[in-house]
């Protein structure tokens, strides 16, 4: 996505983008290299599945996208996430998490976690220190499948959606956060071209997740709720609900009363970014009290990505490299 500058994500926290949030590429090893249960699982690819993806995916300056290798960089994305959701935005902690100041749970096992790596950082005591200063977690459909089912279908019936296109490969995008000060132009598109990669490598068909708004109040974000509804929903054979116990109704203003220019202005960055790259919304919202966000449901199938980014992501399986 040429995505917003202010990429913060909640998982949103899941997302495409979700949690693509207000404001996601991920990883593997070969063999992959997985954590469950404090133990280490290792998997070849399923059968007719491409093999894991390794590997720089692109590079600008002194930053690299690439999948974690491994679990001490999947518990450094854990970490990043952690500092993002729980120390700056107003995400709310269980004991586990603020004991390990990790965000983590189940899925992360079953994904592969798309890393920005700073090559240039400076650690503690001055010395260069690689640090990792953006992630998205990936979750293809095969691995839900094994786990039971994805992170987003908490919150939105997905089954309809997923029936209605057997035999499409499907991506969950998730847990995307950066850090401050490298919320640039540089990481998003970074974050982006090796999303890019990996939707090639892996034939991808079809991308969703929860992007987030900040605050759990939807009156409060009625006018670019309202406008996600009746401008941006998903419909037809692409439609999906929030599950009825948790539906939050986003047509809070007729549509006479949206003004759309006003709307986008109010537009988490990542939710714009999607709308950019042709992404629709699901009908109804999701409130998520732990990380104090209003949740959509972002859907974009890769044809309809609009054709200049797919262009400047680079199509094919080559990274995009720039100085």
């Amino acid at each position: 996505m040429g995505f917003a500058m202010a990429l913060h994500v909640s998982d949103s926290k899941n997302a495409l983008p979700s949690r693509l949030s207000a404001g996601n590429r991920l990883s593997r090893l070969s063999p992959l290299m997985l954590i469950a249960g404090g133990t280490i699982r290792r998997f070849g690819a399923e059968p007719g599945e491409a093999p894991p993806l390794s590997g720089t995916l692109g590079r600008l300056g002194s930053l690299e996208v690439r999948l974690a290798r491994g679990p001490r960089e999947i518990w450094r994305a854990q970490r990043l996430r952690y500092r993002v959701f729980y120390q700056e935005m107003s995400a709310k902690p269980d004991v586990v998490a603020r004991m390990f100041r990790r965000d983590a749970d189940r899925f992360d096992k079953a994904c592969d976690h798309l890393l920005v790596i700073d090559h240039d950082a400076r650690g503690r005591f001055g010395g260069i220190k690689p640090k990792v200063v953006g992630t998205y977690r990936l979750m293809r459909q095969s691995a839900a499948e094994r786990l039971g089912g994805f992170y987003t279908q908490g919150e939105f019936d997905l089954a309809p959606l997923l029936a209605r296109h057997p035999g499409q490969r499907f991506l969950e995008l998730g847990r995307s956060c950066v850090l401050k000060p490298y919320r640039t132009k540089r990481t998003v598109e970074l974050l982006w071209s090796g999303i890019w990669a990996y939707l090639q490598h892996h034939r991808i068909d079809a991308m969703f997740g929860c992007a987030s708004f900040d605050g759990t109040d939807p009156d409060a974000l009625a006018l670019p709720l309202s406008f996600l509804h009746h401008q941006a929903r998903s419909q037809g054979e692409w439609a999906a609900v929030a599950h009825a116990e948790h539906f939050v109704g986003m047509d809070r203003l007729p549509p006479e009363m949206v003004d759309a220019k006003l709307a986008l202005k109010q537009m988490p960055p990542l939710i714009k970014g999607y709308l950019r790259l042709g992404a629709r919304f699901g009908t109804g919202a999701v409130i998520d009290r732990q990380f104090g966000t209003t949740d959509v449901l972002v859907v974009l199938p890769v044809s309809a990505i609009d054709k200049r980014y797919a262009d400047y992501y680079g199509g094919g399986e080559t990274p995009r490299h720039a100085a």
